[in-house]
């Protein structure tokens, strides 16, 4: 009889097979007929006028990031919001830190100028 630790170390063997399987199927059973349409970049079927390559400012990216960050966090604020009057003080003391590491990190960007749309 197996043990359950028996039974982790069987699935650990053998998860690389379950993603690698059907990448190994699809080469070895699926057609091969390239050609240079097939191997040419799609954009959304329009083709493109003038020059492709342009430059964004890196404090668009910056801003989304922030704003992905801030929002990833605040999902973390909603377990405490449900569980809030079976909180113990270490649960609520917690929270405060968490509400208070966002809050620093929210002043740390606007003083750093990140949040302003320029």
């Amino acid at each position: 009889m197996l043990t359950e630790w028996q039974f982790v170390g069987i699935f650990f063997l053998l998860s690389p097979i379950f993603p690698a399987a059907p990448i190994i199927a699809q080469h070895l059973l699926g057609p091969r007929k390239p050609n240079r349409i097939k191997q040419e970049t799609y954009e959304c079927g329009i083709e493109t006028v003038g020059d492709s390559w342009i430059q964004f400012k890196v404090q668009y990216y910056i801003y989304a990031l922030a704003f992905v960050v801030f929002d990833v966090e605040a999902i973390f604020l909603f377990p405490i919001a449900a569980a809030y009057g079976q909180l113990t003080l270490f649960g609520i003391g917690a929270a405060a830190l968490f509400i208070f590491l966002l809050a620093d990190g929210l002043v740390y960007a606007w003083d750093r100028g990140i949040l302003e749309w320029v």
